[in-house]
């Protein structure tokens, strides 16, 4: 056992970890849950994606930075370090006065967050042997199942009794006391590693994203910023790629990323990631604002998704037995689009269980290919390159959340301008930069009518994305080697 547990009260640090992952678990939920409210109040509906967007992109750029600076300095310090910035972002969240100010306050907490998870991950390797780990990665896995069933009903609350600022400050107790129990509870003896660092490649990657995120959402910007912007991305882009070839340590390893199974299964994630944020940020703006509901009955239809989740992961073991990886994989690509064409039967008078119910088969599904995704590419790769590899579905589903929450966005800005004209669209976007603009929404037919079929724009975007991830699962070259996959434990994989 390492000196870092022989020192350390590892009870004690798991339930620190519990609530520093806890924190940024319910981020995902508890924002979405609240954001139709938040840009009533601030206004700026256009910009509405950039708010998962931006965090987003800051956590999955940092989160190999943050892992490889915890091998320098410790695991300690980096991992305070990422939490203060995240209780900075959250707290300037909370007195955001405007869209541009709270997108910019996300991209400072999505820099702190995307210390917590994989310096925590690391740590639980330090504490715990390899015969151990398997357990504590499954208790990791209730936190992330729990936060997404308690974030929808806490954001519910919070917007209908209390000021939606606190959806973010409730982050600083809980982050505070995190800060004060690794201080007191983990005990590590750095020993100083060289390692290499690609800041530059992160440097190019967030360039080129972040300007193929402005080329989605501004679409109505002049012709000459479109072909700057587009320009801009291709040149980063390939000279990120040249930078991945050189750089001894890279944020994507090409030579790991050109294997078939590794490829296939890392664009299947980040084609669910983005189907699944679309999922996230588009279902609850329509229970608010077409079907009339509160906030609290929109965040459920969101918990129905990660009750299937979890669901699909413990049932796993026995799918795996019975079945098989491949078939198991398959079964999982078809539920996946099957709950999302759910969404395209929901009118204004639907009931909010038939998006709950799309919701839950989602989830299901997600947990499936996740779970099985992970194993496999566990399983194809040597121990050295096993983290490596982890990482990588990571990081792809990371991206495709980003991507998603500013493409499924952009498509539903598309269908307001297709649908509304003149005095029209700006009586919708009035209502909308309202903070009661939901409410006021659903008690206008017309206006209802608009925005109902505006929003099916990004429901169809969200299926099509869906049937996309199906076809990449059967590209997979799974085999029929199920049984040996099945080595790698189910809690495991699904922590990641």
């Amino acid at each position: 056992m390492s000196d870092t547990a022989q020192r350390s009260n590892r009870v004690l640090v798991v339930a620190t970890i519990m609530f520093a992952t806890f924190m940024v678990a319910i981020e995902a939920t508890i924002v979405a849950t609240a954001m139709p409210r938040i840009v009533g109040q601030l206004g700026g509906f256009t910009y509405y994606s950039w708010v998962f967007s931006a965090f987003l992109l800051a956590q999955s750029t940092t989160t190999v930075i943050y892992g490889k600076l915890s091998d320098i300095f410790g695991r300690k310090p980096v991992l305070i370090a990422g939490i203060v910035v995240f209780l900075i972002g959250s707290l300037l969240c909370g007195l955001a006065w405007s869209m541009t100010s709270l997108i910019l306050f996300r991209l400072l907490q999505g820099l702190g967050a995307g210390a917590i998870q994989p310096v925590t991950m690391t740590i639980i390797g330090d504490l715990f042997k390899l015969e151990e780990r398997g357990r504590v990665q499954g208790i990791m896995a209730t936190v992330w199942a729990t936060s997404a069933v308690v974030g929808p009903l806490a954001g519910g609350i919070i917007v209908d009794n209390i000021s939606w600022a606190w959806i973010f400050w409730i982050n600083l107790p809980i982050g505070i006391f995190s800060i004060i129990a690794f201080s007191l509870f983990l005990k590590e003896t750095v020993a100083h590693k060289q390692a290499s660092i690609d800041y530059l490649g992160s440097i190019l990657f967030s360039i080129a994203i972040i300007a193929l995120l402005v080329i989605l959402t501004d679409t109505d910007a002049e012709a000459w910023i479109l072909l700057s912007l587009a320009a801009v991305f291709v040149i980063s882009g390939a000279l990120f790629f040249w930078q991945e070839k050189r750089a001894p340590e890279p944020i994507i390893s090409i030579a790991l990323w050109s294997r078939r199974l590794v490829a296939t299964s890392n664009i299947c994630m980040l084609l669910a990631g983005m189907a699944l944020i679309g999922l996230s940020t588009i279902l609850p703006v329509y229970i608010q604002g077409v079907l009339g509901r509160s906030p609290i009955v929109a965040g459920f239809t969101l918990t129905m998704l990660v009750v299937g989740w979890p669901l699909s992961v413990m049932m796993s073991s026995k799918l795996f037995k019975a079945f098989g990886i491949r078939n198991t994989l398959r079964f999982g690509s078809l539920l996946f689009p099957f709950g999302a064409l759910f969404l395209l039967f929901l009118t204004p008078d639907s009931s909010p269980i038939v998006a709950g119910a799309g919701s839950f088969f989602m989830g299901f599904g997600m947990g499936l290919i996740n779970l099985t995704s992970i194993a496999l590419v566990q399983d194809s790769v040597e121990w050295s390159m096993r983290g490596s590899a982890t990482a990588s579905i990571i990081f792809a589903r990371s991206l495709g959340n980003t991507l998603g929450a500013t493409v499924l966005g952009a498509i539903l800005n598309a269908g307001i301008n297709h649908y509304a004209s003149g005095d029209t669209a700006d009586n919708l976007h009035n209502v909308l930069n309202q903070p009661t603009g939901l409410t006021e929404l659903a008690g206008d037919p017309v206006v209802r009518g608009i925005f109902d079929a505006s929003l099916h724009w990004s429901f169809w975007g969200i299926v099509v994305v869906a049937v996309m991830t199906l076809v990449s699962t059967w590209l997979i070259p799974v085999g029929h080697h199920g049984r040996k996959t099945t080595s790698v434990p189910a809690s495991e994989a699904a922590s990641h």
